[in-house]
């Protein structure tokens, strides 16, 4: 028995729709897997739902700013 999950994959929707018959969804990896041996070997699917693009921040740059919520005065 595996004792290290394996890595998801992930991959556009249109590959995850185009391999749709021989894969299923398993809900407790919340992830595709292939039909009959997913249980134990093969890939692990995602569909990506990052953005291709994010947009620009224009707003203060907070990086710096220290954890407790004061600013620092010299």
């Amino acid at each position: 028995m595996r004792t290290v999950a394996r890595p998801r994959k992930y991959v556009a929707r249109h590959w995850i729709a185009l391999a749709r018959p021989a894969l299923r969804y398993s809900i407790t990896r919340d992830a595709f897997v292939l039909r009959g041996v997913g249980n134990s070997i093969g890939p692990v699917l995602r569909p990506d739902r990052r953005r291709r693009e994010q947009p620009r921040w224009d707003g203060p740059d907070r990086r710096a700013a220290p954890a407790h919520g004061r600013a620092l005065t010299l």
